[in-house]
C-alpha cells in the first residue's frame, strides 16, 4: 500500500479491507484532467500571491502539465492502489519535484480540491450532454418536417381520439427535449462555481486571492460561504434531476416507438441496425434499443434518489458520505450520453408507414368532435351536438361504417341541420386544417412551431 498523506497522526496502517472500502480511485480517476487543471489554477494563485516563490509555481505547473500529458497518452498509468486521484497526482508531483511538490497543498484541503474537480468535471460533461441532445432535437425536427402532413390518430387513454400529424406528434418531443436542454444550461451557471479557498471548512489564514483562483479554474464566481463550498452537492442533484427528465422523455418516446413498430400498429419500421432477433423465433424483429433506453431510465432515477438520500441527513461540513456523489452522477451522465447517442440515428433511419397511419386515423371515429362542431356552428348547443354525434357513432358501429360513409339520410334522421357539406366537415384533411389554433396540428401551423423550436435551439448552435 502506498503512503497516505494523513499518516502522521496514526500509529498503524489502515486495514487492507478498510482501505479498499475507503478508496475511490477506481471511479474518480476519470477526473484526473479536472484535478490537474484545478491544481494548476491553485499553483498560479499561490505564486501570484507570493505564498510560494513564483519560480516554484512555474515548476509545479510544468510538471502538472507533463503528468496530464503522460496520462492522456498512456505513458503514465494511474496507480489503482492509491486512495483517490487527488492523492495519486500529488504523490506523483512530489516524487518528481521533491519538496517543491509538497508545497502544492499549501492553503488547500482535499475537501475544496475534490469539490472543485467534481464541479469542473460535471460542468465539462454537461456540454457533451447538450451536444448530443441538440443532435437528437435536430434529427426529430428533420423527421417532423418530412412528416408534417402525414395524418395519424392522436390518442388519449391509448384510445384513438382526434386527428394529428406525425410531424406534430414528433414536435411535441422536440419541445420536451428543448426544455430539458434549457434546464441543463441554467444548471450550468450554478455548477461553474469555485470552492477553492474554502479549505477543509473554514477558509485559510494564508493571503489567498479566491477571485483569481476561480477565474484561473474557468469558473464564473467563487462559493461565498466556506462551509457551503465543501459540503453541498446540490449541483449534482440538479443535473441528475435534469438528466432524469431527459431519460423520462426518451422513455416515453421509446414506449411509443415500441408500440408503433409492433404488428398491432405497424406505423413505423426500425432499421435493422437498431433491432435484434430472437434465439428461437425466426420471424422476430425486436426493438431492443428503444426498450433498453426505456429500462435505463430506472437506473438514472435511482441515481437521483441516491444523491438526495446521501445529502438529506448530513450535518455541515464535509462527511465521507459525500464520496458517494461520484458514482451516482457519473452513472447518470454516462447513461444519458449513451442513450442520446444511439437514439438520434435510430430516429433518423426509421421508416414511416404513412398509409397505415392514415388507415388507423380513418377507423377510429376521430372526426366525431368535428361532426359535433359542425352542428354547433349551426347554433345547436355543444352538449346537444355531442349527444347527437354519439348516437351517430353508435349507429356507424352497428352498421360497420364510418362517419364519412354514413348515408346523408341517416344524418338527416339525427338532425335536419345536416347537409351534404357534412362530408367535407368530417374529412380528415379538413379536420386537420381546421385545427388551426396556435400550437395546433394544422399543417398551416407547423412552421410556426418549427421556427419557434429553431429559436429555442439557437443558443446551443455554437457549442
Amino acid at each position: 500500500m502506498p503512503k497516505v498523506m494523513w499518516e502522521g497522526r496514526f500509529s498503524k496502517k489502515l486495514d487492507d479491507d478498510a482501505n479498499s472500502f475507503n478508496a475511490s480511485i477506481s471511479f474518480d480517476k476519470r477526473m484526473y484532467a479536472d484535478d490537474i487543471d484545478g491544481t494548476i489554477a491553485h499553483a498560479y494563485m499561490l505564486g501570484k500571491c507570493s505564498i510560494i516563490p513564483y519560480d516554484e509555481t512555474r515548476k509545479l505547473v510544468k510538471c502538472l502539465e507533463e503528468i496530464k500529458s503522460e496520462i492522456d497518452s498512456g505513458k503514465l498509468e494511474i496507480d489503482d492502489s492509491a486512495e483517490d486521484i487527488h492523492m495519486f497526482i500529488e504523490a506523483e508531483l512530489t516524487k518528481r519535484l521533491g519538496d517543491i511538490g509538497k508545497k502544492i497543498h499549501t492553503a488547500r484541503s482535499r475537501n475544496d480540491q475534490t469539490a472543485l474537480a467534481l464541479r469542473m468535471y460535471v460542468y465539462r460533461e454537461t456540454f457533451e450532454i447538450l451536444k448530443l441532445a441538440m443532435k437528437l432535437v435536430e434529427t426529430l425536427m428533420k423527421k417532423a418536417e418530412e412528416e408534417r402532413e402525414t395524418i395519424m390518430p392522436g390518442y388519449t387513454h391509448m384510445q384513438r381520439a382526434q386527428p394529428v400529424t406525425f410531424g406534430h406528434h414528433l414536435m411535441a418531443y422536440v419541445f420536451m427535449f428543448l426544455r430539458d436542454m434549457h434546464r441543463i444550461a441554467s444548471a450550468c451557471t450554478r455548477t461553474n462555481i469555485s470552492p477553492l479557498g474554502a479549505g477543509a471548512l473554514a477558509g485559510t489564514t494564508y493571503p489567498i486571492d479566491r477571485i483569481l483562483s476561480s477565474h484561473l479554474a474557468g469558473c464564473r464566481d467563487f462559493a461565498h460561504n466556506s462551509l457551503d463550498a465543501v459540503s453541498d452537492r446540490d449541483y449534482c442533484v440538479e443535473l441528475c434531476s435534469d438528466i432524469a427528465l431527459i431519460m423520462t422523455h426518451l422513455s416515453r418516446l421509446s414506449e411509443e416507438i415500441t408500440l408503433w413498430c409492433s404488428w398491432e400498429f405497424k406505423f413505423i419500421e426500425l432499421d435493422d441496425a437498431y433491432c435484434t432477433g430472437s434465439s428461437i423465433m425466426p420471424q422476430k424483429k425486436n426493438p431492443d434499443i428503444a426498450e433498453l433506453v426505456r429500462g435505463k431510465t430506472g437506473r438514472v432515477n435511482g441515481d437521483l434518489v441516491t444523491l438526495l438520500t446521501m445529502l438529506k441527513g448530513l450535518p455541515l461540513a464535509y462527511n465521507k458520505d459525500l464520496q458517494e456523489d461520484k458514482e451516482a452522477i457519473f452513472d447518470a451522465i454516462d447513461t444519458v450520453k449513451s442513450c442520446l447517442k444511439i437514439f438520434a440515428p435510430l430516429i433518423e433511419t426509421m421508416r414511416v408507414k404513412r398509409d397505415n397511419m392514415r388507415k388507423a386515423a380513418s377507423e377510429g371515429f376521430i372526426n366525431a368532435t368535428d361532426c359535433a362542431d359542425y352542428l354547433v356552428r349551426k347554433s345547436i348547443p355543444f352538449r346537444d351536438a355531442y349527444k347527437i354525434t354519439g348516437k351517430l357513432v353508435a349507429q356507424c358501429i352497428s352498421k360497420n361504417c364510418t362517419l364519412e360513409t354514413l348515408p346523408l339520410s341517416e344524418y338527416k334522421k339525427a338532425s335536419e341541420l345536416f347537409e351534404e357539406d357534412i362530408y367535407h366537415a368530417v374529412d380528415l384533411a379538413t379536420c386537420l386544417k381546421e385545427r388551426n389554433s396556435e400550437g395546433g396540428p394544422s399543417p398551416d401551423r407547423f412552421y410556426e412551431q418549427f421556427y419557434e423550436a429553431k429559436v429555442l435551439l439557437s443558443p446551443f448552435s455554437k457549442m
